[in-house]
Formats: C-alpha cells, sequence, structure tokens
C-alpha cells in the first residue's frame, strides 16, 4: 500500500489547489477569459525559472548509472515516436494531434518521481533518481515544444521552427540549467534562495490556473480522446518501458524512478503550454486531470506486479 499511499499524497493536493481555483471563478475573483493572459506570465517568467532550478539544483556527484540515464532518455524518446505515429494514424484534427501527443509521452516525473522512489525503497540513495530529473525534464519540454510549433496550424517553415524553439522561454531556462550545472558555476546563496522559492510558487499557480479553466462538460465532449490517451499514458507506455527496464536489470531505486517517469500523469505544466503555444487548451486540461486522478490505482498496480518480481 506504500505505493498507493504515495501516489495518493501526491495527487490529493493537485485537486485541492485545482478546487480552489474554480471556486475563485465562480466567486468572480478571476474569470475564465483571464487564464491564457495569467498563464502567459507562468510560461515566459515562472516556468523557465522553475526548469532552470531543477536542473541546477541537480548533484552530480550523485551515483551515475549510464544504463539508467541512456535507457530513461531514449525510452522518452521511443515514447514520444510512438505516441506521434498512433496520433498521426488515428486523429484527423490539427489542433488535437499535438495534444495527444504530449498527454501520452509527457509525465509528471518531477512532481511524484522522488517522492514514489523513496517511499519504495526507504533508505536507498536517491542520487540516480535526482540526477534523471537534469536528463528527462529537459527533453519532455524541448519535445513539446517542437511538437506543439509544429501543429501549431501554420504552414511549417523548418528554419522558423528551429528559430522560435531555441527562442522558446522553457528551452533557454532549460539551456541556462545544463550550462550552470556542467560548468560548476555557484550562484550566491540569496539568489539561489529566490530562485527556489519561485520555482516552488510555479507548479501550485498551475494548478490553480487549470481549476479557474476547467469546466466539467469538456469531459463528455472529449470521452474517446481521454480514454485513448489515459491508456497510452497509464498502461500501454508503462506496460512496454517498465518490461524493458525489468529484463535489462534495472532494480531498486532506480526502478521506482522508472515508474515514475513511464507510468504518472501527465505534466501540469503541459495545459499552460498548449495554452501558450496553440492547440485544444480544454483538451489539455482534461487529460491532466483525468490522467491525475487515475494515476493513483494504475502507478500502484505497476508497483504492486514489479514489487512482487522482487526489482526492489
Amino acid at each position: 500500500m506504500t505505493a498507493f499511499s504515495v501516489c495518493l499524497n501526491a495527487v490529493v493536493p493537485i485537486f485541492l489547489i485545482m478546487a480552489l481555483g474554480c471556486l475563485a471563478r465562480h466567486l468572480g475573483a478571476v474569470k475564465r477569459s483571464d487564464v491564457p493572459k495569467l498563464n502567459k506570465m507562468l510560461f515566459r517568467y515562472f516556468m523557465p525559472v522553475m526548469l532552470f532550478y531543477n536542473i541546477y539544483a541537480s548533484d552530480l556527484s550523485s551515483a551515475v548509472q549510464p544504463k539508467l540515464l541512456i535507457f530513461a532518455a531514449g525510452g522518452v524518446l521511443a515514447e514520444f515516436f510512438i505516441s506521434l505515429i498512433y496520433v498521426m494514424l488515428t486523429e484527423k484534427q490539427a489542433d488535437k494531434r499535438a495534444v495527444k501527443i504530449q498527454g501520452i509521452y509527457r509525465s509528471n516525473f518531477v512532481i511524484i518521481g522522488l517522492p514514489l522512489a523513496t517511499a519504495l525503497v526507504p533508505g536507498a540513495d536517491a542520487g540516480p533518481v535526482v540526477l534523471l530529473i537534469a536528463v528527462v525534464v529537459p527533453m519532455f519540454n524541448a519535445i513539446a515544444v517542437v511538437t506543439l510549433e509544429i501543429f501549431n496550424g501554420k504552414r511549417p517553415r523548418p528554419l522558423q521552427i528551429i528559430a522560435d524553439i531555441f527562442k522558446n522561454p522553457l528551452i533557454l531556462g532549460s539551456i541556462a540549467g545544463i550550462a550552470f550545472l556542467l560548468s560548476g558555476i555557484k550562484l550566491p546563496e540569496a539568489l539561489v534562495s529566490t530562485i527556489e522559492q519561485i520555482a516552488d510558487a510555479t507548479n501550485p499557480m498551475m494548478l490553480f490556473m487549470l481549476g479557474a479553466f476547467f469546466q466539467w462538460g469538456g469531459i463528455h465532449k472529449y470521452v474517446k480522446d481521454l480514454i485513448e490517451v489515459c491508456l497510452g499514458r497509464l498502461v500501454v507506455m508503462p506496460g512496454i518501458f517498465l518490461t524493458l527496464a525489468y529484463f535489462l536489470g534495472i532494480r531498486g531505486i532506480a526502478f521506482a524512478g522508472m515508474i515514475a517517469i513511464f507510468g504518472s500523469a501527465n505534466a501540469i505544466a503541459s495545459f499552460t503550454m498548449v495554452q501558450q503555444m496553440g492547440g485544444d487548451d480544454e483538451l489539455a486540461g482534461d487529460i491532466v486531470v483525468s490522467t491525475s486522478a487515475l494515476c493513483c490505482f494504475t502507478m500502484f498496480v505497476w508497483s504492486l506486479i514489479f514489487k512482487s518480481l522482487g526489482v526492489f
């Protein structure tokens, strides 16, 4: 029951903060039409700082496991291409394509990853999982930016797409974080504390905005899409990549990290990015809500299955 408890404790605050945003909208404190403008602020100023801090705070001196890092990076790329092929074959509406691709391949690793790993393998060195953040999070965001740029409904122009990618605040934040991490440059403590506080505030603010924007009517509108994405994100992807990780001999806390990468809910940032870069933002919000609600049960099942096989 440890896995279920950890997942529940990670997911319940998500819905409580969303409920606060929904309540604020009903009380007139924020209008649904205000959300895109507020999300623009989060996208340009808060999310890049959060990404920078997540990478900057990673510890390269932790136990580095090349096989683990290569598998995680290769798995994320493989998830993306599987999602891309499936969605291109099954979805005809352009504004849904990037949203569904992102919904299937991109997980909520930062929020669920470390708590789940340390709970499943208490007392183990969490260094390998922490280091995965510096690899997986930039990949998730870079692929999402590329996907949203390609499927934004405009005529594809490769040079313009490349230029837009490198002007994207999330890419710039990730590049800056990687540069500081690899160079070993240490920022003043007061500045690091400021950056950390902004980073800590970002996810709650994104959830608040999602709650202010969310409407229950959309669930009925997107039933087929949500079933497809939830099955892909929570059942198919973990079924493929956790099985591969098992046969490759990944064990212990590293395997718990794999469950978080390949089996957790869709990333909260997906909604904010879609709203700012183009796509069906209502579907993006419904995907975050649906996968978050279901992942407690699916991650519990995956944890139970692989615990019985002796991986941790």
